[in-house]
């Protein structure tokens, strides 16, 4: 039987995964920090490592390097999970020693369990210390398919893919309006705090709850949630990690995509299993360098763009095609922002487009000239490129549930 050790400080998480594997046959063993999965691994010596990144005491990266220091965990396969978004620490997790690095926005269990049964699989995979001499008499005595899952059965019902997952969707949808109402009084705590150290209690608090958030819908393969979730992630991660980086803009922003995951749920369409789809969006700004930031943060999301620097050009555009979402500068020679928002609303076509204005000038009269001229939204200049991402498959997203017909949840 080969032995699996899980590394993640959401015990919720952990636990189904555990059960998960241990009906597949595995043994299996769970650590919360990084510091009792390192104590864990030395003692169990398992045959595969799957880790989260974002732990407690000892970071994912650390542990792995510590472990690949060590005699015998050198060819240890390490399958470890990571937000989409962290290129930077995905990096770091393969010059570690990673063997896979998976998004947990995009994975279910039984697709974890198929990547670990084809690394184990692979020529020379799995831990040098384990004991030989055992394996080669438990297999005549132990059949490794019928039996493990008539032992499993003992201890826990059979269930098929389909109830499983199921069984996940109804326990999310259940506990996402407590989870929701939790971070929206974290976010009002982050409004109203009159210490550096209230806010960023607040904060951590709304991470830690998102991180839950995001690991669970991408189980459950509720991909809509699972990608805002992903995104605000990242996004609640760098605000802890800079904090003056705060302001209006990105507070609406997380706001904006707490609103979203209410609005899957009251539209009764968490159980979407589509995420995005094909969709088209226009930038203009006139600085080259501001457009390039825009179209990086877009990519960033997977979203492509069309970036124009005139005015002019982009209302021709507008006028003879239709487009999903516009991001504009204000201040722009020939005409601003303001007066092209103005004339697309007269297009047939872009009567509702959502437009978000890009723009240094953040007082409450620009603030105000924005809604006026018809805009949707502001992002303060210089922008997080994950506040940008997260506006966008936020604004992206709520224009496909629009144009889809409700479903059941």
């Amino acid at each position: 039987m080969k032995k699996i050790l899980i590394v993640e400080d959401d015990l919720i998480v952990a636990n189904i995964y555990r059960n998960k594997f241990s009906v597949e046959g595995f043994e299996v063993e769970t650590a919360s920090d990084g510091q009792a999965g390192l104590d864990s691994l030395r003692s169990f010596r398992p045959d595969a490592l799957i880790l989260d990144l974002m732990l407690p005491k000892v970071s994912g990266v650390q542990l792995m390097r510590t472990i690949r220091a060590e005699s015998g965990f050198e060819k240890l396969p390490i399958i470890v999970f990571s937000n989409t978004y962290l290129t930077n620490m995905v990096q770091e997790a393969w010059k570690a020693g990673a063997t896979k690095c998976l998004s947990k926005a995009n994975c279910s269990p039984k697709q974890l369990i198929e990547v670990v049964r084809s690394t184990l699989a692979g020529p020379g995979n799995g831990n040098s210390h384990s004991n030989p001499a055992p394996k080669p008499a438990a297999t005549p005595a132990a059949p490794p398919n019928p039996a493990s899952k008539t032992a499993a059965a003992k201890h826990a019902p059979v269930q098929s893919e389909a109830e499983f997952q199921a069984a996940l969707r109804k326990s999310f949808v259940e506990s996402l309006p407590a989870t929701l109402a939790a971070l929206r009084g974290s976010l009002q705590r982050v409004i109203k705090a009159e210490s550096e150290p209230t806010k960023a209690q607040a904060l951590e608090e709304m991470y830690r709850r998102t991180r839950a958030l995001t690991s669970s819908a991408g189980m459950t393969g509720l991909t809509p949630a699972a990608q805002v979730c992903d995104a605000l992630e990242a996004l609640l991660k760098e605000l802890c990690e800079k904090p003056n980086t705060i302001n209006v803009s990105t507070l609406r922003t997380v706001a904006s995509a707490l609103d979203f995951l209410a609005l899957l749920l009251e539209r009764g369409a968490l159980a979407e299993k589509e995420g995005i789809k094909a969709a088209k969006i226009l930038v203009v700004d006139d600085e080259p360098i501001s457009r390039r930031a825009i179209t990086y943060a877009l990519e960033k999301a997977r979203l492509k763009s069309i970036s124009v620097e005139d005015p002019h050009t982009a209302y021709d555009l507008l006028s003879q095609q239709n487009f999903d979402l516009v991001f504009l500068d204000v201040d722009m020679p020939g005409m601003n922002g303001h007066e092209l928002c103005s004339r697309l609303r007269e297009l047939p076509g872009h009567k509702k487009t959502p437009v978000v204005f890009v723009t240094s000038l953040s007082g409450f009269e620009n603030r105000t000239h924005s809604l006026m001229s018809g805009g949707n939204d502001f992002i303060t200049k210089p922008f997080l490129f994950i506040e940008l991402a997260v506006k966008a498959l936020v604004y992206v997203l709520r224009g496909h549930l629009a144009l889809a017909k409700p479903a059941a949840s």
